[in-house]
């Protein structure tokens, strides 16, 4: 029998909304456009990095990355510079939706 995945690692997914599913959470979506800048740094810490980090693309790949979520560093440059708001928001719904299924 093949190992496909290594003990410990996340399976293949996706993100758990889409890039525009902003009124899943209207919350965050609130929070983004008041002061993108606070959540960024409240991605950054949930995920223990720089808080300067929080609303670069490379927050998007060190997440995918870490949670095996599909993708590419191309699709997460595109979507943080084509849709900044909308990709930090869908990133912390990602972080919320795990944390309240325990796998954060």
């Amino acid at each position: 029998m093949a190992v496909i995945n290594q003990p410990g690692q996340y399976p293949p997914s996706d993100f758990q909304t889409g890039l525009c599913d902003c009124c899943d959470d209207c919350g965050t979506c609130f929070y983004a456009m008041c002061c993108s800048l606070c959540l960024g740094c409240s991605i950054a810490s949930d995920l223990d990095e720089c808080c300067l980090c929080g609303l670069m693309w490379p927050i998007r790949s060190v997440y995918r990355t870490r949670y095996n979520i599909n993708g590419s560093m191309c699709w997460d440059f595109l979507a943080a510079g084509c849709c900044g708001l909308c990709a930090i928001c869908q990133l912390k719904r990602d972080i919320d939706l795990r944390k309240s299924q325990g796998v954060f």
